[in-house]
């Protein structure tokens, strides 16, 4: 008797993770599975290195909103605000220094998981080079299944090989794990047609096609993640990690609304 009143708790388990956190369906809601790139210098905030923690905070407690309307997050965060491996010094070896930024984005992925667990939210890192001590392997399935159970998944440590960025690491996870769409956290609003920075008149896009980006060049990210989003038909949505309700504006909303869709 004890082991049926088990069997029925867990498969009213599964059937409420079937329909999201809270028992919400999919109404209402754009994408189901949903990829989310941030950059380490934007974890910086006000901070010249490191991590700012209320910047951790406020993307945690974005998360963990979306989390509750039943999206299903999978997270790879950069290594920008430690170490990258473009800024190496003479002597250091690319891959040596990509390395090294792989171990940064462990870094920042642990804390943003200390982050969202404060927030009440079950998360799991998965880690391309094997750290068994402080957080899982990457296994395709097992980070299929824990984001099935309402779980949020950050993957860290890059693709585990040199020479391949943060972006390109997100984008393969997304294709991997079946994402509906990328959202790549950036600084600014979203693509412009030149940087907006240098340029005040820059126009900002608010639709644009794969072929556009690579054509013209723009620098939303390397050409390899944006190759392979645009061959499994993944889109890509860049948006201001920086404006307070975006994150989950962006993922609960029309993208259009808070930056630039490409697809």
């Amino acid at each position: 008797l004890g082991r049926e009143r088990r069997v029925r708790a867990s498969s009213a388990c599964d059937a409420a993770v079937g329909q999201g956190l809270g028992g919400k369906g999919d109404e209402g809601r754009r994408y189901s599975r949903v990829m989310l790139k941030i950059s380490g210098e934007a974890l910086e905030g006000s901070h010249e290195y490191g991590i700012d923690p209320s910047v951790l905070e406020s993307i945690a407690k974005e998360v963990a909103a979306a989390v509750q309307e039943g999206i299903q997050v999978a997270i790879v965060v950069g290594g920008g605000n430690f170490f990258r491996g473009v800024d190496r010094w003479d002597g250091m070896e690319r891959a040596t220094a990509d390395y090294v930024g792989m171990l940064a984005t462990v870094m920042n992925a642990m804390c943003l998981q200390s982050a969202l667990e404060h927030e009440g939210v079950q998360t799991r890192v998965q880690t391309a080079i094997e750290m068994q001590e402080i957080a899982e392997p990457y296994i395709r399935r097992r980070a299929i299944r824990h984001l099935e159970r309402g779980r949020v998944v950050i993957f860290g440590a890059g693709t585990g090989n040199p020479f391949f960025t943060t972006d390109t690491a997100a984008a393969l996870r997304a294709a991997e794990i079946g994402a509906d769409a990328f959202f790549k956290a950036t600084k600014v609003d979203g693509v412009y047609d030149m940087d907006p920075v240098e340029n005040p008149g820059a126009v900002l896009h608010k639709q644009l096609s794969f072929r556009d980006v690579l054509v013209r060049d723009l620098n939303v990210m390397d050409e390899t993640a944006i190759t392979l989003c645009k061959e499994n038909a993944i889109p890509v949505v860049v948006f201001n990690l920086g404006k307070k309700g975006n994150v989950v504006a962006a993922l609960l909303g029309d993208p259009t609304e808070v930056g630039t869709m490409i697809s």
